[in-house]
């Protein structure tokens, strides 16, 4: 059990680092640009591992269907922006996002598959939005395939720490939920 509160542990304290500043895509590549992105944003990796935590405490298809729904609509959101078309109060709804899927871990709400598709793409929209908003001068493909697979890479990881940590209980992944949406509580105030 230690072992696993200190994975935990080091995840949250990773995930809490200062940002490292976005590749460079004429040095990195467009495709290592996209995949870091979502990395270098305390903002995106909560939300995206809470995700995760959701999912796993949903159970079920939702394992698959709930992830893929963020995926699926925050392409969505990158071709909006990318294409030209403004989304309003971007940066405030990825905040409510991380706070949202904090509470949502924290009280294990559980609705239908479908419902929870909803919620996670409502916020998906806005996170890829913000994603093609930064695109610069990388190519928009290859940078918008690499953010997906980091993305999907950071949901893999939310729902292999809420299956690990709910084989000892519910608790400890009802406390990371608390702890995401003060977390975003944090960053709309600090």
């Amino acid at each position: 059990m230690f072992k696993r509160l200190s994975l935990t542990a080091g995840i949250f304290a990773a995930a809490a680092a200062p940002a490292f500043a976005h590749l460079d895509p004429t040095e990195h590549g467009s495709f290592m640009a996209g995949v870091s992105h979502p990395l270098t944003g305390s903002d995106h990796i909560l939300a995206m591992v809470a995700v995760g935590l959701w999912a796993s405490q949903i159970g079920g298809r939702a394992l698959i269907a709930v992830p893929a729904a963020f995926v699926g609509t925050m392409a969505a959101g990158f071709l909006l922006a990318i294409s030209g078309i403004g989304l309003p109060f971007v940066e405030p709804a990825i905040l409510a996002s991380v706070i949202g899927l904090g509470l949502l871990v924290a009280t294990a709400v559980k609705l239908p598959i479908t419902a929870s598709a909803a919620v996670v793409g409502a916020f998906a929209l806005f996170h890829g939005h913000a994603h093609g908003g930064e695109l610069g001068a990388a190519g928009a493909l290859q940078f918008g395939i690499g953010f997906l697979v980091s993305t999907a890479v950071l949901h893999a990881a939310g729902i292999g720490l809420g299956i690990s940590l709910g084989r000892m209980g519910q608790l400890v992944t009802r406390a990371l939920g608390v702890a995401t949406a003060l977390a975003g509580a944090a960053l709309v105030f600090g």
